[in-house]
């Protein structure tokens, strides 16, 4: 089986069993994370491979971190994550690209990511629930964070927080990669 196919299934079975838990039907979820209830029926069939936009949107939903949609494991209270484990889940052909490092639930989501986008490339982000807290670390280059339609640059070294609940967006306006790490906190669902 390869790797897209266990991490489809995953999704699929961690999909319906956090639905569950929840209490949620499949019109629920879906109006809470805004995809499509056939999009949800197709993800917890494991039929289609959903975006990371998609992904992220319903671990929001359920307040669940994208690592726990995703493991096919539940291990042990410690838990190392070999390099060649780290999910990557959006690239260019460019060579942007961004990382699953980690992630736990403390006490709701808490998730820490490797990023690279190269010169003149960008990733938007939808608004996260409120309460949503992101960090990012610039390794180098300098990273332009359009954070609700206000620019702010971030060079190699510095470090930034932000309330993530608006629109942003991170990007390289530079002529070298840019290379970050971020951590991203995710309130718990009440």
């Amino acid at each position: 089986m390869s790797d897209l196919d266990l991490l489809t299934q995953s999704l699929a079975r961690n999909v319906k069993r956090w639905r569950t838990e929840r209490g949620f039907t499949l019109d629920t979820l879906a109006a809470r994370a805004g995809v499509s209830r056939g999009m949800l029926i197709q993800i917890e069939q494991a039929r289609t491979n959903p975006s990371l936009g998609t992904v992220v949107k319903i671990g929001d939903a359920l307040g669940v971190s994208i690592t726990t949609l995703l493991d096919y494991e539940q291990g042990p209270a410690v838990r190392i994550v070999p390099a060649e484990q780290a999910v990557r889940l959006w690239h260019t052909d460019a060579g942007s690209y961004n990382r699953l490092l980690a992630g736990t639930e403390a006490p709701g989501p808490l998730e820490m990511w490797d990023w690279r986008l190269m010169p003149g490339e960008s990733s938007p982000s939808d608004p996260h629930p409120a309460g949503t807290v992101e960090l990012v670390h610039v390794r180098t280059g300098e990273l332009t964070l359009t954070v609700d339609g206000v620019a702010h640059r971030v060079p190699a070294g510095a470090s930034a927080s932000f309330e993530a609940a608006t629109p942003h967006t991170y990007g390289n306006d530079g002529d070298e990669p840019m290379e970050m790490i971020m951590a991203v906190s995710v309130p718990p669902v009440r």
